[in-house]
């Protein structure tokens, strides 16, 4: 198969190039915090612009952490589970439970019959025929989650600060996933005590929550224009296949090279659902190695910021639309 071909020379992790990106995220991470905490004594509003450039250090630490969840990151599964638990204490995410939660959602991404598993409300849709035989209060609720305040400003640092730190949604039976809920709980209490007690309480709450709450938004909204963008398309079980939602429900975001590198070259997220195998720092060759992973049209910063709207699924046009499409005429 080409496409196949086009990406197996590319799931090799690169022990120099891993221990790279580590440095070049959550060493810039440190360091930026380092800054910031000096920055109090100077300016808080020299702190909150310094906020910015950590925030997107920190994603690129998320970006770590999810490679190492897919195994893909270093050769070895030890290297990986070693690094991406550290990486948990920095961006507040349990490792091991958001691995295994995250690997449903590249078993059924966009597949319109298993919308129970791995499933959230950005990548996840009702259809427009499902939306409407909804009651008043239902899609009432149903709108006021989806609209793009709460969803994309009010609940992504809520989801890291509070629902994480919970195994709500963790089958019982996954009993290593939800001990790494408390593990990560306590790593993080330690290290903020530890923080709280040399520099004080109110100076980490200063530095740390404006940092959480710019990734988290960030990050949330990386993830959800990653599925659900003008072109994208959703499939019931039998026409879905890896090769069709990868290349038509899964979005190139193709962004100014520096918001790139910040943000772990996740924009090729076509080619990532294609083989998750892949390291985030192979996606940018991979992609222009082969002319098939060049073919589906880029989103723009601009239309990928549009897209945010669009939050039902019109099986009769085949195309993702927005609440007001959906009113029956």
């Amino acid at each position: 198969m080409a496409l196949r071909a086009a990406v197996e020379d590319f799931e090799c992790p690169n022990a120099a190039r891993a221990c790279w990106q580590i440095f070049s995220s959550l060493g810039f991470y440190i360091a930026a915090l380092v800054v910031m905490y000096w920055s109090l004594g100077v300016s808080y509003w020299l702190t909150l612009a310094l906020a910015l450039p950590a925030s997107g250090f920190l994603v690129r630490t998320f970006i770590v952490q999810h490679d190492c969840g897919h195994g893909s990151f270093f050769g070895t599964p030890r290297s990986n589970n070693v690094v991406g638990a550290l990486c948990s204490v920095f961006t507040l995410v349990p490792y091991q439970n958001w691995r295994r939660q995250h690997s449903q959602h590249h078993a059924n991404w966009n597949n319109l019959d298993r919308r129970e598993h791995g499933a959230d409300i950005y990548t996840a849709c009702l259809t427009v025929g499902e939306y409407q035989s909804l009651s008043p209060l239902q899609r009432l609720l149903y709108r006021l989650l989806r609209h793009p305040i709460p969803a994309h400003f009010i609940i992504p640092p809520l989801v890291f600060l509070l629902l994480y730190r919970f195994p709500f949604d963790t089958p019982r039976e996954w009993t290593a996933e939800r001990r790494s809920v408390w593990l990560t709980n306590i790593a993080i209490l330690s290290c903020v005590s530890l923080l709280a007690a040399c520099l004080g309480l109110r100076a980490v709450m200063m530095v740390h929550l404006p940092i959480v709450a710019i990734t988290a938004i960030t990050g949330v909204w990386l993830f959800s224009v990653q599925h659900r963008f003008d072109r994208a398309r959703w499939l019931r079980a039998p026409e879905w296949s890896f090769q069709t939602a990868a290349l038509t429900g899964s979005s190139y975001l193709k962004l100014p090279a520096w918001l790139q590198w910040m943000t772990g070259n996740i924009g090729f997220h076509h080619i990532h659902h294609l083989s998750p195998r892949i390291p985030n720092y192979h996606l940018a060759d991979c992609y222009r190695s082969a002319a098939i992973l060049r073919e589906p049209p880029p989103l723009t910063l601009w239309t990928a910021l549009r897209a945010s709207t669009l939050t039902l699924w019109d099986e009769a046009g085949q195309k993702l639309v927005r609440f007001e499409d959906a009113i029956p005429h």
